[in-house]
């Protein structure tokens, strides 16, 4: 059974690995990511990962598909992946001192073509950020294509002051959902 990853992120990838399942191939969907009009964030993560699944699924008929996307959201607001220092500098300075969630869907294309469809949601708040804060965390670079502008498996840990849900999921891919995914569609794991 072949599992194809539809994701460029080689954080997904890590993550798979740490239970134990390594993708027999990468491939990455390559889809617009621009939300809806009106479109909430919880929908927003769930439509991507499924469009993501369905896209490579069409490349690789016959295999499994996971996809996956992760949103970080303040209430309504879809927070954006920080492709510049701008934009990661007014994420940060929204989630200074507040409660956000991140929402971590993942679709699993069976080989049958049947969808699977899981979405874990994490409540994270940050302490409140000063200006050195916002400075230090930027000249290190890792917020660079990161949702919210901050990757909590770096140095943006110790700005977090407490999570409710699932580490793994702010990161990318919620291993506890995807793992009952894949024991679903037959998917052998140790």
């Amino acid at each position: 059974m072949r599992l194809i990853l539809a994701s460029a992120s080689p954080r997904r990838r890590d993550l798979l690995l740490r239970i134990g399942v390594t993708p027999d191939a990468i491939d990455p969907a390559e889809i617009d990511e621009a939300p809806l009009k009106g479109e909430l964030p919880q929908l927003h993560a769930r439509r991507l990962a499924a469009e993501k699944a369905a896209a490579v699924a069409a490349r690789h008929p016959g295999a499994l598909i996971l996809g996956a996307d992760t949103v970080v959201a303040v209430g309504r607001r879809i927070l954006p992946k920080a492709e510049d220092e701008a934009t990661a500098r007014a994420c940060l300075a929204l989630l200074s001192g507040r409660r956000h969630r991140v929402h971590s869907a993942i679709t699993l294309i069976g080989a049958d073509g049947v969808a699977r469809h899981r979405l874990s949601s994490t409540i994270v708040v940050m302490k409140r950020l000063t200006e050195t804060d916002i400075a230090a965390y930027l000249t290190s670079g890792e917020w660079h294509g990161k949702a919210g502008g901050y990757a909590i498996q770096g140095r943006a840990e110790a700005l977090v002051r407490s999570i409710s849900g699932s580490h793994s999921g702010v990161v990318g891919l919620p291993l506890f959902e995807t793992r009952a995914l894949l024991a679903s569609a037959g998917y052998p794991l140790d």
